[in-house]
């Protein structure tokens, strides 16, 4: 690897590493405390923000800088545009990132022409200047991704290769307007970075233009994450929009499953799962043998898309044995549903009854891919899990307009389980009938109870829809809203911000909201992870996976300090221990922190976010989120690079030893416990 990037990616993670402060006295903390309340709350302060950002202390002015683009309002980008020409380039760093936090359009000037400029540009600061053009996007990141990518801009440093490789990276963020003809000419650039950054975003993108290139980069011999990349944009659809030949690209993607690379193997079966038939479908049976376990699962979700005896066979086989993981299990039985289902049917004879209530879930899940009527008739489990995968497995399997799920929607629109409540809701919104509005409103009142906001979000949903299709859409929606309680919860109403105007002009904002720390608090977490010394600042926790081994994690305490306190705390009430990974999402994450096991439950208590520079590379650990700020217990690890997630999801962690380990884990692998080392 060329050694400039070598040394470009050690000042990246140096600054990926807060460093302590350089005064540690009263005055700093207070200033610090303030900042995280107000970013904790999200209360725009203008007068702190400018105060600490015109501090002597660099961290202080570093530290308001990521406030401002936490909290969110645009109006603190005339405060951020004069950190761009810091003395510290720490501080360059995080205006830059905040600027890209805020979305905002306002700030793309600034930004040109700090790019522009001919001072001196480090080459952190460079770099997360163009991860910021394009998470604004809009023409002005557009013209500065390209400009970047052509070397107009910034293209007289030694960095400029590499900087163009971020913009090719970061251009799939652009969407429509990202420059596809300057991504196709950067597929073949001799160096590894370049080529990914631009397959990366092209197979993001999924133009069929693109097609042809990433079927070269299929062949790609230098680099695994290059044609793991390419195989995004080899998608039926992408190839169906190209000329190229579905069947022979389809070919192409069952030789790539068979990569030496287990990354690209996944890939590839993923990129099949796309296609109606594959050809050379049976080629792919040996997988589910494979030595990497999270490859056998990805072969048995493809392997349900593959018409043949020896097909369903093999995945009885697989569903019957006692060998191997639960994830691969459980994805032969769903795959069974798609392929025979007279062989599922048969096996889902003694899974309706198991004790395990995993498997009557799963069960309800694979009738509802081609009978919905018999997913319902396990709407009768006693067990809520069970309930919410069946109602929902009947949704997605009933004909359009089926008068017996919307009576059932009607009737367990009071049940005590909220995410009963939440499916039950959707297929009520979906049938349009006005009539229900009344009996959705008592749904929203009944959810205010409730620990996570599903079924309020859910309710509110079906009434806006039905209100929308109703004969006078504004009389309609307004009666609703007289009728409907001011929320209380600031996801609801942030909810409304984003799906339901008319809710949203209704209620106020959904910020600042009341947060349940004192300022004692605030200052605490300062002391700790922020002005503090030494390994307390990034705090280590080991994770036991029963049958599967130890992992060791570091929490990034700075970067992250509310989000690593409670998650600390709940380890430290050992609230983790026994959880399963109820998701698993070969090669992407593996996701647990939920107590109910299917993916709905939480501690409830919720989270801001706390967005930061780390990068999401392999092994990192994130908050999972069902929308801004509703961050809760449940958390993720990736399993490869995912630079799509990158500003979006809190990262609070990494895994510094056990990736073998980490690489094993499949979905349904349960946690013995997690304590701090």
């Amino acid at each position: 690897m060329n050694r400039t990037f070598l040394l470009l990616g050690a000042l990246l993670a140096a600054l990926g590493r807060v460093a302590p402060l350089s005064a540690q006295g009263g005055a700093e903390v207070e200033m610090l405390a303030n900042l995280l309340a107000a970013e904790d709350s999200r209360s725009y302060d203008e007068e702190l923000l400018r105060r600490a950002m015109a501090d002597p202390d660099s961290t202080v002015r570093r530290y308001a800088a990521m406030a401002a683009g936490r909290i969110g309002d645009p109006a603190a980008v005339p405060l951020l545009a004069p950190l761009l020409a810091d003395t510290d380039t720490a501080v360059q760093v995080t205006a830059i990132f905040a600027l890209g936090l805020l979305r905002d359009t306002s700030a793309l000037a600034p930004l040109s022409r700090r790019a522009r400029d001919q001072a001196w540009l480090a080459s952190p600061a460079a770099f997360e200047l163009v991860a910021a053009a394009a998470r604004i996007g809009g023409e002005g990141g557009t013209t500065l991704i390209r400009d970047v990518m052509r070397r107009s801009v910034l293209g007289d440093r030694p960095d400029s290769p590499y900087l163009a490789a971020r913009a090719a990276l970061e251009a799939w963020r652009l969407g429509p307007l990202a420059p596809v003809e300057d991504l196709l000419g950067m597929v073949q650039d001799p160096k590894i970075d370049v080529r990914l950054g631009a397959v990366y975003s092209l197979g993001r993108i999924r133009s069929g233009a693109a097609v042809p290139r990433l079927l070269d980069a299929l062949s790609d011999r230098e680099s695994p994450r290059v044609r793991a990349a390419a195989t995004r944009g080899l998608v039926y659809p992408a190839v169906r929009e190209s000329k190229a030949d579905p069947a022979a690209t389809a070919d192409r993607l069952v030789r790539a499953a068979n990569d030496e690379d287990p990354g690209v193997r996944i890939s590839a079966l993923r990129a099949l799962s796309t296609y109606p038939e594959i050809p050379q479908g049976a080629k792919l049976l040996s997988l589910l043998e494979d030595v990497h376990s999270n490859v056998q699962v990805q072969a048995a979700q493809t392997l349900g898309g593959v018409a043949g005896p020896d097909v369903a066979e093999a995945l009885s086989r697989v569903v019957e044995s006692e060998k191997g993981s639960w994830g691969r299990r459980y994805a032969a039985f769903l795959a069974l549903a798609r392929q025979d289902t007279a062989a599922f049917g048969r096996l889902a004879a003694s899974w309706t009854v198991h004790g395990d209530w995993r498997r009557r879930a799963a069960a309800a899940t694979g009738f509802g891919l081609f009978d919905g009527r018999r997913a319902a008739a396990l709407m009768a489990d006693s067990d809520p899990r069970v309930a919410t995968a069946a109602l929902a497995a009947w949704r997605e399997g009933a004909p359009a307009g089926d008068a017996d799920l919307l009576a059932t929607g009607r009737q367990r629109l009071g049940a005590p389980d909220a995410a009963v409540r939440s499916v039950a809701a959707g297929i009520i919104g979906a049938a349009g009938d006005e009539s229900d509005i009344p009996r959705l409103v008592a749904a929203v009142r009944r959810a205010a109870r409730d620990s996570f906001p599903d079924a309020a979000d859910s309710a509110l949903g079906a009434i806006a829809a039905i209100a929308g299709r109703s004969v006078d859409p504004q009389m309609a929606e307004q009666g609703a809203l007289a009728a409907l309680p001011e929320p209380e919860s600031y996801l609801v109403r942030q909810w409304a911000e984003i799906y339901w105007p008319a809710a949203a002009a209704a209620w106020g904002s959904a910020y600042p909201v009341e947060a349940d720390r004192t300022m004692q608090d605030y200052r605490e977490l300062v002391q700790r992870f922020v002005v503090g010394v030494g390994p307390a600042r990034y705090p280590r926790v080991i994770i036991e996976v029963e049958q599967v081994g130890r992992l060791e994690v570091e929490l990034f305490g700075p970067e992250a300090p509310l989000t690593v306190a409670n998650f600390l705390r709940l380890v430290d009430r050992r609230y983790f221990d026994g959880q399963r990974f109820h998701r698993v999402v070969p090669n992407f994450v593996a996701q647990t922190g939920d107590p109910r096991g299917d993916g709905w439950g939480g501690p409830g208590t919720v989270l801001r976010d706390e967005i930061n520079l780390r990068r999401y590379k392999a092994f990192v650990l994130g908050m999972a989120l069902s929308g801004p700020n509703t961050g809760a217990s449940q958390w993720f690890i990736t399993l490869s690079q995912q630079p799509h997630l990158d500003g979006s999801f809190t990262a609070f962690g990494e895994v510094v030893d056990g990736l073998p380990v980490l690489q094993r884990v499949t979905q349904g692998d349960q946690i013995r416990s997690i304590r701090r080392q």
